[in-house]
C-alpha cells in the first residue's frame, strides 16, 4: 500500500502544484523559487515539499543557489527535483510491467521490429483519429502533453539550427530500459503516427540520459 499513501499525499491543493511546478522545471529547485511560483508563503512551501520528499515523490539535497563559493557565498539552500522511482495503483493488483517485458523480449528474440514499428505507428495514427497532420511544434507540445511525455521547447544548439520539443517522460521508460532498441524504436514510429509525417513537424532519435529518446523538429521540407 506504500503507493497509495504517496500518491495520496498529492490530494492536497498545494501540495500537488508545489510538485506539477518541481516536476516541469526539469532542475533542482529552491524553497523561494517553489513558493513564490505557487503563490503560497515560504514557510508553507517548505513544509509541503518535506512531506512530498518523505512521502518518495521528491527528492533533496543542498546547494548554494548563488553559484558562489567560499566566504560570502551564503548558506547552502535546500533544493529539491523529482525522484527517480516509479508509483503506480491498481486494484486489485496487476502486473502489467511484466507482460510487458514478456512480450519485448520475445518480440526481440524473434526479430519483430518491423512489425512492432508498423502497429506502434497505426496506433499513432489511430490516437490522431480525423485530424490532420501535426500542424507545428506548439500543437506538438499539446498532443505530447496530453499523452504524458512532459513536453518543453528547447531553443537551438547549434548554429543555423530551430528549436526541439524535448521530453523529460517517457511512458514506456520501464520497459526500455530492459529492451531499448526495440522499444525506443516503438516509441518513435508511435510518434510519427500521432503527429503525422507528411506535416510540418517530424520526430527523430535523440536520446538524451534522463528524457526521452525521440525529440520533435520542424521537418526539412518546412524549412525549405
Amino acid at each position: 500500500m506504500e503507493d497509495i499513501d504517496a500518491i495520496a499525499v498529492l490530494q492536497d491543493p498545494v501540495r500537488r502544484r508545489l510538485y506539477e511546478y518541481v516536476v516541469a522545471q526539469g532542475r533542482e529547485v529552491g524553497r523561494n523559487e517553489a513558493a513564490e511560483a505557487t503563490g503560497v508563503a515560504r514557510t508553507l512551501a517548505a513544509h509541503h515539499l518535506d512531506r512530498l520528499t518523505g512521502a518518495g515523490l521528491l527528492e533533496s539535497g543542498s546547494r548554494r543557489l548563488s553559484g558562489r563559493s567560499g566566504p560570502g557565498a551564503g548558506r547552502p539552500a535546500k533544493v529539491y527535483t523529482r525522484a527517480r522511482g516509479e508509483r503506480s495503483v491498481s486494484l486489485p493488483a496487476r502486473d502489467y510491467r511484466t507482460a510487458a517485458e514478456l512480450i519485448a523480449e520475445a518480440a526481440e528474440l524473434a526479430g519483430l521490429d518491423a512489425g512492432l514499428c508498423a502497429a506502434a505507428r497505426r496506433r499513432g495514427e489511430s490516437l490522431r483519429g480525423s485530424a490532420g497532420p501535426c500542424g507545428g511544434l506548439d500543437q506538438a507540445v499539446e498532443a505530447l502533453a496530453a499523452r504524458g511525455y512532459e513536453p518543453y521547447l528547447e531553443g537551438a544548439e547549434e548554429e543555423g539550427a530551430g528549436p526541439v520539443v524535448r521530453m523529460r517522460n517517457c511512458p514506456f521508460h520501464a520497459v526500455a530500459e530492459s529492451f531499448p532498441p526495440l522499444v525506443c524504436g516503438m516509441n518513435l514510429a508511435l510518434l510519427e503516427g500521432l503527429l503525422g509525417e507528411e506535416g510540418p513537424v517530424r520526430a527523430r532519435m535523440d536520446a538524451r540520459p534522463g528524457e526521452c529518446c525521440v525529440v520533435v523538429e520542424a521537418s526539412k521540407n518546412n524549412n525549405d
